[in-house]
């Protein structure tokens, strides 16, 4: 299979590693990576009335209403560069999402090739995402213990300050994890009865990760 013609779901919970993974899938088979996330925080900082109402649950680590995300990424996918292939990185994140992705991707006569659940032990989560900051400046991101910047709390890109972001706290990633669990979980039951289901362990470096993950695609 070619990257042109490669429909992907990456899941796993926050922290599991979906954004760089996604990033590298979509360097190595030219798909564009299509991100809940990105596309939440852009609405967010444009104070779109989507991102205002999608704003009050993330700050207190829930999940965003599914009709506002499924409304998002429903009109991302039929833009030009998904006619050939894509990576959902963080969607769907529920069963009635995976359940509203189907219908839309068979009116739009096209499916899902290869779905990657990444598994990530929970103490490790907690590790990984409570050690982020971000940049107020320019959107940089590091960690303290992974990718440390070169002076503390100075963004090694522009000067300017490092910050923990209100999602990235221990409460709100508790939170978030605990949401995760009860249910975005459900999806590996959904996904798991299809053979195109596949699930890693996202432990070890990236480039290792990422070996596993292209198996999949190239076995």
């Amino acid at each position: 299979m070619t990257g042109r013609d490669m429909r992907l779901i990456l899941l796993g919970p926050p922290g599991a590693g979906k954004g760089t993974q996604s990033r590298l899938i979509s360097k190595r088979y030219h798909i564009p990576q299509i991100s809940t996330g990105d596309i939440l925080r852009k609405a967010v900082a444009e104070k779109t009335t989507l991102g205002i109402k999608a704003k009050s649950y993330l700050d207190r680590g829930a999940l965003v209403p599914d009709d506002v995300v499924i409304e998002m990424i429903e009109g991302r996918l039929r833009e030009n560069d998904c006619r050939s292939g894509y990576i959902l990185d963080g969607f769907p994140r529920t069963a009635a999402q995976a359940e509203a992705l189907s219908k839309n991707l068979k009116k739009m006569r096209a499916e899902i090739d290869h779905v990657i659940n990444i598994d990530v032990d929970y103490n490790e989560l907690l590790e990984r995402l409570t050690g982020r900051r971000t940049c107020r400046k320019c959107g940089e991101g590091f960690h303290i213990v992974f990718n440390p910047p070169q002076k503390e709390g100075i963004c090694d890109k522009c000067g300017g300050e490092l910050y923990q972001r209100e999602d990235d706290k221990k409460d709100t990633i508790r939170e978030r994890l605990k949401v995760y669990e009860e249910q975005s979980a459900q999806l590996k039951d959904y996904y798991s009865r299809d053979a195109r289901f596949y699930s890693i362990k996202g432990l070890g470096g990236v480039e290792e990760i990422f070996d596993k993950i292209v198996c999949v695609f190239e076995s």
